[in-house]
């Protein structure tokens, strides 16, 4: 069997740091990696070098062979002619994959017609398939902005594969995902395989690896510690780290201790919200308690993030209204957003952009610093950009900056969908220790009924 990517003692480096491998790995055509580990261990870098797509401040050096022609040495201009027709990658976050300002259809079509170089009438037809396949019909002639982050992501899926190539890398390819609608993701990219394509993937969800198969690596502070047969490997780990990886599930996370509800912080009555012109829920109501606990589930693009969107202030309702209490300042509403790209300007460092809001709020540097150590976020990670880091590790550097300001409201959407399980697990009882000391309402957009059994107080269904 031939050998479809073969890399050999690959490492990634920032200066004089390493932060990744050296990693050796090789998959046969038609074979499928999957790749695990904790939040900033590297494993998107990994396929960022693959690529040859790593941030400006960051370089790789090792030996990569794609269906035996070393890539490795290329110049960029002549890497970049592999992207779409012999490699494609899915990245984590949609805002990175998806231009803003072109209709989601068009962006599909587009790569039909450009790089699979089909008819304009075909090309056109394969898009509506996509569409219909990933239940998207309808969500064409929207831009990526109106909407959801799960329909955001599968409009991202759906241009990465429109170009045919061979090997796709998909990092993350199911997060924000309902449980229908990421089974049916992982039967795509399971799809890919089953037509003699190749896939790396890169995932924290047990149930995808297990879903794909093939083999399996496990990744800690950039190093390998763990490989095998995906299914030996998830049914019997022989490290202690990958061991505490697996078994870090929700359903088995200890329940935050039960606060008694404050005073009344928010309350929404008669709300009917919209978006795009689409109608997304009708008359919804919500009282909402100081030190409360309450998650919104629901499918992928039911309206959850809108409504948020609502609480926030961000977003007109289109009939009802949302009522603040008395102590609820001009600050007291915080939002954590789903995409971590969106909250935070590209072209400055993390440092710049966390001392901005501290000088901004008059907040001790002190105070945010000690919530990024709990979070685990190295204080050299600050020296970079948004993009050189991790959609993990953004989303704890905008938990610690929403927190240090201490709302009286949290709005927090998917908050750990970046997360592995066991920083995930750490990330979620932080957040119910500080509501606690600091009496803040959480409401929490969730797809994991796991996570809404052990840690809210109560649940609303939306959609």
């Amino acid at each position: 069997m031939s050998i479809a990517l073969e890399v050999e003692n690959l490492s990634v480096w920032v200066g004089e740091h390493r932060l990744v491998g050296p990693i050796s790995f090789a998959i046969p055509e038609g074979g499928v990696l999957v790749i695990m580990g904790e939040t900033g261990a590297g494993k998107s870098l990994l396929a960022q070098a693959i690529l040859g797509a790593l941030p400006e401040a960051l370089t790789a050096e090792g030996k990569i062979v794609l269906h035996g022609q070393r890539i490795d040495t290329l110049s960029p201009r002549e890497r970049e002619a592999f992207w779409g027709r012999e490699m494609t990658m899915l990245p984590q976050e949609p805002w990175r994959a998806l231009s803003p300002l072109k209709r989601a259809g068009d962006q599909v079509r587009e790569t039909h017609r450009l790089v699979a170089g089909l008819s304009r009438n075909a090309a056109r037809k394969a898009m509506r398939e996509d569409f219909a396949a990933l239940s998207l019909a309808g969500a064409e002639r929207k831009l990526p902005g109106e909407l959801s982050g799960g329909m955001a992501q599968r409009v991202a899926f759906a241009a990465a594969r429109a170009g045919g190539a061979p090997l796709l890398l998909a990092d993350e390819p199911t997060k924000g995902l309902d449980a229908d609608r990421r089974d049916v993701v992982a039967g795509l990219l399971s799809g890919v395989v089953a037509k003699g394509g190749t896939v790396l993937a890169i995932t924290h969800e047990v149930a995808v690896a297990r879903q794909l198969g093939g083999e399996a690596m496990i990744l800690k502070d950039g190093a390998l510690v763990e490989a095998g047969p995906c299914a030996a490997l998830l049914a019997n780990p022989s490290s202690d780290y990958a061991r505490d990886l697996l078994a870090a599930d929700p359903s088995a996370w200890s329940a935050p201790p039960t606060v008694t509800p404050g005073a009344e912080v928010l309350r929404a009555h008669g709300l009917v919200v919209e978006r795009g012109g689409k109608s997304l829920m009708s008359d919804f109501d919500l009282s909402l308690c100081a030190g409360e606990r309450v998650a919104l589930t629901g499918p992928s693009g039911s309206g959850k993030t809108s409504l948020l969107d609502v609480l926030a202030g961000l977003l007109r309702p289109a009939a009802g209204g949302v009522e603040r209490g008395t102590d609820v300042g001009r600050t007291g509403i915080q939002k954590l957003y789903q995409d971590p790209p969106a909250a935070f300007p590209p072209h400055v460092t993390l440092k710049t952009s966390l001392r901005d809001a501290m000088r901004l709020h008059r907040i001790e540097w002190d105070k945010v610093m000690a919530l990024l150590d709990r979070l685990k976020i190295a204080p050299s990670m600050l020296d970079r950009r948004p993009d050189a880091v991790s959609g993990g590790e953004l989303q704890r550097i905008a938990l610690a900056r929403a927190l240090s300001i201490e709302p009286t409201v949290l709005l927090a959407d998917e908050p750990t969908s970046r997360l592995d399980p066991i920083t995930q697990r750490e990330t979620m009882k932080l957040i119910a220790e500080e509501a606690a000391r600091a009496n803040i309402a959480v409401v929490l957009v969730t797809h994991d009924h796991d996570t809404t059994a052990v840690w809210a107080d109560r649940s609303i269904a939306i959609g």
